[in-house]
């Protein structure tokens, strides 16, 4: 027979129901616009610049001037490489979040460490995550070959905070800054080889 205590108990008892509310908004329709939030801007910014251009000029001349845009933004080297850098800045924030699901880097209610925000650098990306209570810095360190598997990167570098121990910085490492890209051949052993070949080779008698 249940005692009258454990009856009593309900869902208004529980201390931390804060969390449960947190973990109904993330698997709701505002928890999947949050983490979706750059897709859904720049999706919003672009139909609203298309609708304001098709307002003033016709829709095939909207169309037409996005398609000149996109072609000169693709064209433009430094416009171009910082739209690839965004888009994998994204495409890291996405995989990491999977990341802490799959290997179970979650509190209890499922409340996963909360990316506060992430900016490309020269090798790659660096974010920087706030740990919920119940993870740590030890945490991110143990699963350092998934993140950088999951973010397709050669490697990923994990370091603490100095003043703060629920911030860590996650450093994506996708290219060596230090690799040499253009090779130059040296020009001696071209020219050392013919007058190896001139040289008479006398033997003793």
């Amino acid at each position: 027979m249940p005692s009258n205590r454990s009856s009593n108990r309900n869902h208004r008892s529980n201390p931390y129901m804060v969390d449960g509310l947190m973990l109904d908004i993330r698997h709701s329709a505002a928890g999947t616009i949050w983490r979706f939030r750059t897709e859904t801007t720049t999706l919003a910014a672009t139909a609203i610049a298309l609708w304001q251009l098709a307002a003033m000029i016709t829709i095939v001349w909207a169309a037409l001037v996005a398609a000149a845009a996109t072609v000169i933004m693709l064209a433009c080297p430094p416009v171009r490489r910082s739209v690839i850098r965004r888009a994998w800045c994204v495409h890291s924030r996405h995989r990491m979040q999977r990341t802490f699901f799959e290997t179970r880097m979650h509190t209890r209610s499922g409340r996963i460490p909360l990316i506060l925000r992430i900016h490309p650098t020269e090798v790659g990306e660096r974010a920087l995550i706030w740990c919920r209570a119940g993870i740590c810095f030890e945490d991110f360190e143990a699963h350092t070959g998934e993140i950088a598997a999951a973010c397709y990167a050669r490697e990923a570098r994990i370091t603490r905070s100095k003043r703060w121990a629920q911030l860590v910085q996650v450093n994506i490492v996708r290219r060596d800054a230090l690799a040499a890209h253009n090779v130059i051949a040296s020009g001696l052993t071209a020219r050392t080889a013919p007058a190896r070949e001139k040289t008479p080779i006398t033997t003793a008698r």
